[in-house]
C-alpha cells in the first residue's frame, strides 16, 4: 500500500501539526505501508492559472515546469493521501491549496452525474484515493476545523475520493508545553499510531481512536488565560530585548 503524505505546516517537523502526523504515519508503516513525507515548504509550486491547458491542449498535464511535476504522479498512484495542515483563516494553508488546485490534470474536462450532481471523471492513469486529513489548530473548540473538513471532504467528492477521517487536535498549543511539564499525553500519541494501523490493516479508523486524539487537553476557560497570559509575557520581553524567533506556545 502507498501512502503519500504531504505536511503544510511552514514549522515542518518542529510544529504541533507533526506530532500527531509522525506517530500516524508510522502506524501504516508499522503494518507495511509504504510512506513518503514531503513539506510544502521546501516544494515550489505555483497557483493554477486557470487557462485550461491540462484538459484541452496538453490533456493530463500541465504547462507549469515546478515540483507538480514530480508530486503529480505519486498522488496518481497513491492508496491514500494525507494531508496535514494547521488551520488557518478556517481553512488549510496557502500552500496546500495551491497543490489542491494543480491536481486538475488528474480529472478529465467532461461532466458527469455521480449522486445527482455534476464531477468531473478520473482520468484512467489516476487512482481513486483514501484521503485523510490532519491538523492542528490554536483554538480550543473542535468546531474550528468544520470549515477545513468540509472544504477537504467536498474535494474528495469532486475527484470521486473516499474521505477516510480527520486526525484533529483542537488547542493544539498547549501540547508542546503540557509535554515539556510532563503532562500524560502519552494516549493521544499512541491513538495517532493506532489510527495509522486501524487504517492500514482495516481500510477505517475508530471514531473511538480519532476522539483520543482530539480529547481535551484543559478547560477552555484555563487555556484562555494560559495564552494570553503567554503573549502578553512575550510582548513584554519582546519590547524589551528585541523580537524572539519562533514562539513555542502557537507554533502550528
Amino acid at each position: 500500500m502507498k501512502v503519500l503524505a504531504i505536511n503544510s505546516s511552514p514549522m515542518m517537523g518542529e510544529g504541533n501539526t507533526s506530532l500527531i502526523l509522525n506517530p500516524f504515519l508510522e502506524g501504516m508503516k508499522e503494518e507495511g505501508a509504504t510512506v513518503e513525507l514531503f513539506y510544502t515548504k521546501k516544494l515550489t509550486i505555483n497557483p493554477c492559472q486557470g487557462e485550461f491547458n491540462c484538459w484541452v491542449k496538453t490533456p493530463g498535464k500541465c504547462f507549469q515546469n515546478d515540483d507538480m511535476q514530480m508530486l503529480d504522479p505519486r498522488m496518481r498512484n497513491a492508496d491514500i493521501l494525507v494531508f496535514a495542515t494547521p488551520v488557518y483563516c478556517d481553512g488549510i494553508t496557502g500552500p496546500l491549496k495551491n497543490l489542491l488546485d494543480r491536481t486538475i490534470p488528474q480529472v478529465y474536462p467532461f461532466f458527469e452525474l455521480r449522486d445527482s450532481h455534476c464531477r468531473h471523471p478520473l482520468r484512467e492513469d489516476t487512482k481513486a484515493n483514501k484521503v485523510v486529513l490532519v491538523s492542528n489548530c490554536g483554538f480550543w473548540e473542535k468546531d474550528n476545523f468544520d470549515p477545513m473538513i468540509a472544504h477537504v471532504k467536498a474535494y474528495c467528492k469532486n475527484g470521486d475520493n473516499e474521505f477516510a477521517g480527520a486526525l484533529l487536535r483542537p488547542h493544539g498549543g498547549a501540547l508542546k508545553v503540557m509535554m515539556e511539564m510532563g503532562a500524560p499525553l502519552d494516549d493521544i500519541f499512541d491513538a495517532a499510531k493506532e489510527a495509522g494501523r486501524q487504517l492500514v490493516r482495516d481500510g477505517r479508523m475508530s471514531e473511538q481512536t480519532l476522539n483520543i486524539v482530539s480529547r481535551e487537553l484543559m478547560p477552555r476557560d484555563m487555556y484562555v488565560e494560559s495564552a494570553n497570559q503567554y503573549f502578553r509575557e512575550e510582548l513584554e520581553a519582546n519590547t524589551k530585548i528585541g523580537r524572539k524567533e519562533n514562539p513555542s506556545f502557537y507554533q502550528d
